[in-house]
């Protein structure tokens, strides 16, 4: 169900956790446009793995509301490499910050997950009622593990002390501030890279996997649109789907993104490179239902984010 009243931000201070972040740096700019005092700290400022500190930070500053953008994020092989750290950083964050909004009484705290809670087989599209119905797709199954955790953790606050406490999950997110490290990013920054190169020394350009399986991309200027809408028209337990609701199949962002940068080479997909799951597309209807939809198409997202690569290359 939805608020009967909606939660204004005129005049109310929010904290975005994870400022710099892709998404926690959207959300910034997003915010620019609410009447509101926008509240941030820099990992110099606020170790957010450090339980007391946290608290003593959201004592502070008093802040009226929390979107828990923070988190420690990457592709499948940071996730391969670093399991210990993507479970317990990403617990750490989010426990400690969900606490210290409860005891600071936080009015309204949204916390960020991500499509991978879902289990590697659920049915298509993604359904929320999918969560917990399955096994989890090994190869991100200890973010989704800590993300799952966070969900669960506003849903305790809420039956036991009636917190207003809200969680949304985004699909695959793209656009300024992401990390194109290609140890350590997601599908598109690193295509966006790879490709780049392939069109200034030549092909090809490597693809991990067979291009088959398919993905949903979302602008993350949407996303913050979406998180914002989600934050003042929606007071409920379960959590909601943050998507476009349409998907490609790799070969075919492969297509976009060569296209977009003016690559016109030979693509080499490395098949002894795992796929992960076969398809992640969002049931995105509860959302709809709040009365959003996306509005940046893919090639033109896409375009925008090699700009700012390009503008940006050097500490991207």
């Amino acid at each position: 169900m939805t608020s009967p009243q909606p939660f204004s931000l005129a005049g109310r201070k929010v904290f975005v956790a994870g400022h710099r972040g892709m998404v926690g740096s959207a959300l910034v700019r997003r915010l620019a446009g609410e009447d509101c005092e926008i509240i941030t700290a820099t990992r110099l400022d606020l170790d957010l793995k450090n339980q007391a500190a946290t608290f003593a930070f959201v004592k502070d500053v008093r802040p009226d509301a929390v979107i828990i953008a923070a988190a420690k994020v990457g592709g499948i092989l940071a996730n391969d490499t670093y399991p210990a750290d993507f479970l317990y950083d990403n617990l750490a964050i989010e426990a400690n910050l969900i606490k210290a909004c409860h005891l600071s009484s936080v009015a309204k705290v949204l916390f960020l997950g991500s499509s991978c809670i879902y289990p590697k087989l659920a049915p298509q599209p993604l359904r929320e009622d999918a969560l917990l119905t399955g096994p989890l797709e090994p190869t991100n199954e200890w973010y989704a593990v800590a993300k799952i955790a966070g969900i669960k953790l506003c849903q305790a606050f809420r039956r036991q002390y009636g917190c207003d406490y809200v969680s949304a999950m985004p699909t695959n997110l793209y656009g300024p501030e992401d990390n194109f490290d290609l140890q350590s990013s997601h599908v598109l920054p690193a295509m966006i890279r790879k490709a780049e190169a392939a069109r200034r020394d030549g092909g090809p350009l490597p693809i991990w996997g067979t291009g088959k399986v398919r993905r949903e991309f979302l602008h993350v200027d949407d996303c913050a649109d979406a998180l914002i809408h989600i934050l003042k028209n929606y007071s409920a337990e379960e959590h909601v789907n943050v998507g476009c609701g349409s998907d490609v199949t790799i070969a075919e962002l492969a297509g976009i993104v060569s296209r977009v940068v003016g690559y016109d080479g030979p693509i080499a997909f490395d098949t002894t490179k795992p796929d992960g799951t076969p398809r992640k597309l969002m049931d995105v209807s509860r959302l709809a239902a709040l009365g959003w939809t996306a509005r940046i198409g893919l090639e033109e997202g896409i375009a925008s984010t090699y700009r700012w690569y390009r503008d940006h290359h050097a500490t991207a």
